[in-house]
Parts: C-alpha cells; structure tokens; sequence
C-alpha cells in the first residue's frame, strides 16, 4: 500500500528571471523563420592558435561570429533593423550602427540566470576590442557591472511595475538597440549541442553550436575539417527569406576566410 503523495509546493517565479520571463512575453509578437548553414572553421581555428601562441590572446568563437556579422549587417540596413506596432501600424527603424547582443550563462544572486550584454559598434570594432568587451562583462560581477543595473532594478521593483517599464523600454525603437542590440548571437557551442534555434529578440539572431571535425568534400575529395553549425532566425515582419539567406551566407564565408 502506497503513503500518501507528496505535497507540491507552489510559488512565484525566482526574481532574478523576471527579464527572461517579460523578454519572452513581448516576443510573441515575432514571426520567426529558421535558417541554417555549415561552417569550415579551419581558417578561424588557425587564426586562434597563432593568437594564442604568438600574442598570448584567446578569442572566442562568439566574437568571430560578432566581428563578421557586424560588418555583414552594416551593408544590409533592411536587417539591421527593428519594428513596433501591430499590423495595422507598424513602424520600423533602421539603424546607421550595429550593436551585437550577446546571451550570457551568469549567475545573479545565487541564480543562474541568462544575461543579455551590448557591444556596441561591432561594425567598426577590431577583434581585439569585442573580446575585451566580452572578457569584462563574462569575467565581472554581475551583481555590480552597470550593464546589468537596468536588469537589477526591475528585480527591485513590484511585478506590474517592472513589466511595465520593461515593455516601455521594448516599445521604443529609439532604446531598443541600446538594450537588445540590432542582432543577437547566442551560443551553445561549450557543450555537447551541434546546432540550435533562438529568438533573441532582435530581427536577426545567430545560433551557434559546437566545432567537431566531420567529413566534408573538398576539390572533389572527401576529407575532414572542423565545422560548426551556425543558424540564423529572422522576424518576417522585416525582411524576407532571400534578404535573410544573403546575410547567412556572407556571415558563413567571412568566418571562412578569416
């Protein structure tokens, strides 16, 4: 005879998730579509290790990804570029720089929480200069990076109020590549996932996944390179399928030729 069942506890969700669950509430107005490609990364891999060994400087696979893209989107306005409204009066901007959003595994609080960091100016920035943007605020605390002070205070806030100015904030198309970036990059590639679809909030946002060596065919001849599976979802509401697959491919052969 079985004892009685446990007792399922209830409760509000943790604070510190508060962003992600008002982030995910306003992107249900998005109209995703999916892409994706392959990646040869023998080049950025090379360039990797002569960094490391001949300057002592590791970059990720993230900033590579942030450098190409930038630079991609910049000569791309139609997809560096947000809506707002519905479909009887949207309006959309368009905008003369490029912020990269990048999606941040930390730890808030004792929580583990994902965090959202602005590069701004990725069009224009070396590589040099997105890793040590990345290293700051990967390497920071998050409990103290002004980064991270619009995030903490919601968290302070009654709920009605920080949904609120958080849907203020993503209704101004004049804040929102400030907050959110003009494209997002998020990464899952440091661990066991080949591949991976995200909405980050931005028209465009690429998915990385891991390196593994697997066979491709080069010159007619089957050999084995390290590829990574890179994908790109957009919001139809702004650009369409061919506009979306030219940004995916440029993105795709400036990694491969690094």
């Amino acid at each position: 005879m079985s004892g009685p069942a446990p007792e399922v506890r209830e409760e509000a969700p943790p604070r510190q998730r508060r962003h992600t669950l008002f982030f995910l509430e306003v992107i249900r107005d998005f109209s995703p579509v999916f892409l994706d490609t392959e990646v040869d990364m023998t080049g950025v891999l090379a360039h990797r290790a002569a960094a490391a060994q001949e300057e002592d400087r590791r970059y990720s696979t993230v900033s590579y990804v942030l450098h190409a893209a930038g630079r991609v989107l910049a000569r791309h306005p139609d997809a560096n570029a947000a809506v707002r409204g519905g479909p009887r009066r949207p309006r959309v901007a368009r905008y003369p720089f490029v912020n990269g959003k990048v999606a941040l595994d930390s730890t808030l609080e004792g929580r583990r929480v994902v965090l959202g960091a602005v590069v701004p100016d990725v069009h224009e920035a070396g590589l040099d200069e997105i890793q040590s943007h990345l290293d700051r605020v990967r390497q920071g605390d998050p409990e103290r990076l002004p980064e991270f002070e619009g995030i903490r205070r919601l968290h302070r806030l009654p709920w009605a109020e920080a949904r609120k100015q958080f849907r203020h904030a993503a209704d101004s198309l004049a804040l929102r590549p400030h907050v959110t970036g003009t494209f997002a990059v998020t990464s899952l590639g440091h661990r066991a996932v080949d591949a991976f679809h995200s909405v980050g909030g931005t028209t465009t946002t690429f998915g990385v996944g891991r390196i593994l060596d697997r066979p491709v065919v080069h010159e007619g001849r089957i050999t084995v390179a390290p590829v990574m599976r890179l994908s790109l979802s957009f919001d139809h509401r702004v650009i369409d399928g061919a506009e979306a697959a030219d940004v995916l491919t440029e993105v795709k052969e400036a990694l491969e030729g690094v």
